[in-house]
């Protein structure tokens, strides 16, 4: 089987900085990989056999530069790294990501593709269903246990209420949910080994996209100005202090 598992790099959170005019500085934050996308990786691994192959799949701009996070992403199981690296996929919205994944998909060839539910930064939710659409193939979303059977695929898929039990066969993309696994750490003789894999580096020529201009942009992220706190301490549970509590509520709500 040929299992392809697909993440996206993203900034590291603790390194954002907000300025003045509440606009982001992103100068100082290191890449890193999304984290909903290592439980991804962690099921690709987990749903390997031996003599499987796992290719791990992304797609971005500058950030795909960073070599310390394609070790890391090949010290967490995956035999191969493919990157499809474009100016217009440094901030491309959830379409475009879904049209460059797909079309290097098809390039590599798989039985089946692994999601995070969705990304770090924007949490879109919509890459892993918009691929699917694209190749025409069965997809599911919040998928929070992967079985193997042979040739066939049991499927657990976690709603409010209810859990699916989905039978399939491949080809098809499957959407995780965090509460899938908890990823492991890779170990330093993973990490070492993970400087032996192969690293593909595409352009969309190579995979036969060519981006157009998006029907969607993202223009700008902006912080909501910080409020004041209020202060306002109720330190009783009379009557009176639940009328006041009530209407600082309301007035907080307006």
């Amino acid at each position: 089987m040929k299992i392809i598992t697909c993440f996206k790099l993203v900034p590291e959170e603790q390194d954002i900085m907000v300025m003045p005019d509440h606009t982001l500085s992103f100068d100082n934050a290191e890449a890193k990989i999304s984290q909903f996308d290592l439980n991804a990786i962690e099921a690709s691994t987990q749903l390997a056999s031996e003599g499987d192959e796992v290719t791990a799949l992304t797609v971005g701009g500058s950030l795909l530069q960073n070599s310390k996070v394609r070790k890391d992403v090949l010290s967490r199981g995956p035999n191969s790294l493919f990157m499809v690296q474009d100016a217009q996929l440094e901030h491309a919205l959830p379409k475009e990501t879904a049209q460059a994944l797909a079309a290097a998909a098809e390039k590599i060839g798989f039985d089946v593709m692994l999601f995070g539910e969705g990304s770090g930064d924007l949490y879109a939710q919509q890459v892993g269903l918009l691929v699917g659409e694209l190749l025409q193939l069965p997809v599911i979303n919040a998928v929070s246990s992967i079985r193997r059977d042979g040739a066939t695929l049991t499927v657990e898929r976690t709603l409010e209420e209810d859990v699916e039990v989905i039978e399939l066969t491949p080809p098809a993309v499957l959407c995780v949910t965090s509460d899938i696994n908890v990823p492991r750490i890779p170990s330093m003789k993973a990490i070492l080994g993970a400087g032996k894999k192969p690293v593909n580096q595409w352009q969309p020529s190579d995979i036969g996209w060519n981006p157009t201009s998006p029907q969607a942009e993202l223009m700008e992220i902006i912080v909501p100005p910080a409020t004041t706190r209020k202060h306002i301490i109720l330190d009783n549970d009379s009557p009176e202090a639940i009328a006041a509590l009530a209407e600082h509520v309301k007035k907080a709500l307006n």
